[in-house]
């Protein structure tokens, strides 16, 4: 097998706020980005489709020279992430990795909470499919967990309104929900990679004893860790520096949300996925 770039793969924008966090830690690695924002959202779709869409956006990026794959998508991490290692991989390259990023989140929360309640800002899909619950006891057992679905919050960030009032609405309604259903919470994770760009009014309406938890810097440690006990890995990860995306959707549009993330000029290309 050849050395490739990095994948990283998203249902839209938001996996941008991982990649930036990665690259920031891990600057020598070259990365390729794949948004598919010509069918996000993936919250509200079920199992079955969010696993064909993943899976292609996977097997694209395998053709073009990635050696691994990050799933910066909570969605398709809870939802297709376990078939496509134990059952795609092994017929594809068993030499190859596909990551998620919710085991790299939860790994960090004992040192987080101090209340041991925590709460989970997700999409339906997420929510439903308990994958956080289920990681957060595998490790954390004394750990209460709470969920809160935001259906509207996806596409509030993909149509460009995050910074509009119409989004105080909606993440106040959803905080509101979350802390009634437990007053002891001390953290939450924003458990989809579209809600950092909602950050400033997540902070704005949650108290200010709570923390509030965003994955890159805990998906960028864990990778930087998985590289050094993995050596055979990174050694098929290209470095250079590079970073190029590719959107499913409008090269410009996409071009402008990514400008947000990065200072350089970034290489943009649309892409069709089958």
């Amino acid at each position: 097998m050849k050395p490739g770039p990095i994948g990283i793969f998203d249902s839209g924008y938001g996996g941008l706020t991982i990649l930036s966090q990665i690259r920031e830690q891990m600057p020598e690695y070259d990365f390729l980005y794949l948004g598919d924002n010509a069918r996000t959202p993936y919250g509200t779709r079920s199992f079955e489709v969010v696993y064909e869409f993943t899976s292609q956006a996977v097997k694209t990026l395998f053709d073009m020279g990635c050696p691994m794959v990050i799933l910066a998508c909570n969605t398709a991490s809870a939802k297709a992430l376990r078939t496509i290692q134990q059952v795609d991989l092994p017929k594809i390259d068993p030499c190859k990795r596909v990551l998620g990023i919710i085991r790299p989140t939860v790994e960090y929360l004992g040192d987080i909470t101090t209340s041991r309640h925590v709460g989970i800002l997700a999409t339906s899909g997420t929510i439903k499919s308990q994958s956080y619950p289920l990681e957060i006891r595998k490790l954390f057992p004394d750990i209460t967990v709470s969920g809160e679905a935001c259906p509207m919050w996806v596409p509030l960030v993909e149509n460009g309104e995050a910074n509009g009032e119409g989004a105080d609405y909606f993440v106040r309604r959803h905080i509101d929900n979350l802390l009634a259903k437990d007053d002891k919470i001390d953290t939450i994770i924003l458990g989809c990679t579209h809600y950092p760009i909602l950050y400033d009014k997540i902070r704005r309406y949650t108290p200010e004893h709570i923390k509030v938890v965003m994955q890159g810097e805990y998906v960028g440690r864990s990778l930087t860790d998985y590289m050094r006990r993995h050596p055979e890995m990174d050694t098929l990860c290209t470095k250079g520096g590079t970073c190029s995306l590719l959107t499913t959707e409008s090269v410009d549009i996409f071009k402008q949300h990514a400008s947000i993330f990065f200072d350089e000029d970034i290489q943009v290309h649309s892409i069709a996925l089958k």
